[in-house]
């Protein structure tokens, strides 16, 4: 979908396509907005050309082959990803880990709808050690030491998209714009008329239904959830496919949805999966890492918290409580 409209006397344009594996949405204010969009479109198939480990010429795909055996030449922006992953698997002590592509392979949620044998997880999980990526920034190259190991960018790749989309847009003199991929929302500036962007927040055990809205400006939206891709075995327990890097099953952290707001979607992709496996109590530690971050938890109670910085622009849903913490 493609179009160019005026509302409420601002210009704008919006398109809606399939890239990384979902749906994306792109929506601009302002001058020059479909060259804006069609540089952003281009823009995402670059980089999953170079980024997705499905797309055997990737630059993802040659560390993988190469692994164990030598380390491969990367663009500017693959480097950059790498090193940031690398940051965020020793800042969680490795409840963020990008090497965990072997274990993702195993549990196959788009495919298989059963657990793996424990003792294919106990062979597979020495592999899965993000101390093994090796960075050089000398020659901006990578590689992992062990063979059969993988890289597996699914925790960080689409808000690392989001942030060079929006570089995109501001390179074009766009001031108003949102980008959505598959649900991670990032916004520029505010809407034209100055009011902030209002971003849904899913509830977790309730399809059609929100907990509420995030009033946003310059701001990333992204949610983790146990409803995102799961199945539901024989005896009836979900399994989603958000892995616990340090046991190869499935996270069990007392958290079902966690949704972090933040000034770059790198990091508000990246910080809600390690909550997210990590657990409240952990999480919100580490999230004082991170300045001016803030957070809304919902726990297998389906107990909502949020962080008081939010306490203003967390519109609630009509019979959801909040609890507000430090």
């Amino acid at each position: 979908m493609n179009g160019e409209l005026t509302m409420n006397k601002a210009v704008w344009a919006q398109t809606t396509n399939v890239g990384m594996g979902t749906e994306m949405t792109h929506r601009v204010f302002g001058k020059h907005t479909q060259e804006a969009l069609r540089a952003v479109n281009g823009e995402a198939i670059r980089l999953e050309s170079i980024l997705s480990h499905f797309k055997p010429e990737s630059e993802i795909s040659r560390i993988n082959r190469s692994a164990g055996i030598n380390c491969e030449e990367l663009s500017l922006d693959t480097y950059e990803l790498l090193s940031c992953a690398a940051e965020f698997a020793s800042f969680s002590h490795g409840s963020f880990d990008v090497t965990v592509g072997p274990l993702v392979n195993l549990w196959d949620y788009k495919n298989s709808s059963e657990i793996p044998e424990e003792a294919s997880i106990r062979q597979i999980l020495p592999l899965v050690n993000y101390v093994d990526l090796i960075l050089d920034p000398s020659k901006k190259s990578a590689g992992l030491k062990q063979s059969g190991q993988s890289i597996d960018l699914g925790g960080i790749g689409k808000g690392f998209a989001s942030d060079k989309f929006l570089e995109l847009f501001r390179d074009y003199g766009i001031t108003s714009a949102f980008t959505n991929i598959g649900g991670n929302v990032a916004a520029l500036g505010t809407k034209p008329d100055g009011s902030p962007w209002r971003v849904g927040i899913r509830h977790p055990r309730q399809s059609n239904r929100l907990l509420g809205a995030v009033l946003v400006a310059d701001k990333a939206v992204v949610t983790s959830g146990d409803y995102q891709r799961y199945f539901v075995d024989r005896k009836g327990k979900r399994h989603h496919h958000i892995l616990n890097p340090n046991t190869g099953y499935p996270a069990e952290s007392g958290l079902i949805s966690v949704t972090l707001v933040a000034d770059s979607a790198t990091v508000a992709d990246a910080l809600s999966t390690i909550i997210f496996v990590a657990g409240m109590e952990k999480g919100l530690e580490l999230l004082k890492g991170y300045p001016g971050t803030e957070v809304i938890l919902v726990d297998s109670d389906l107990v909502v918290y949020a962080t008081k910085g939010l306490k203003n622009c967390f519109h609630i849903d009509v019979g959801v409580r909040v609890n507000f913490i430090a």
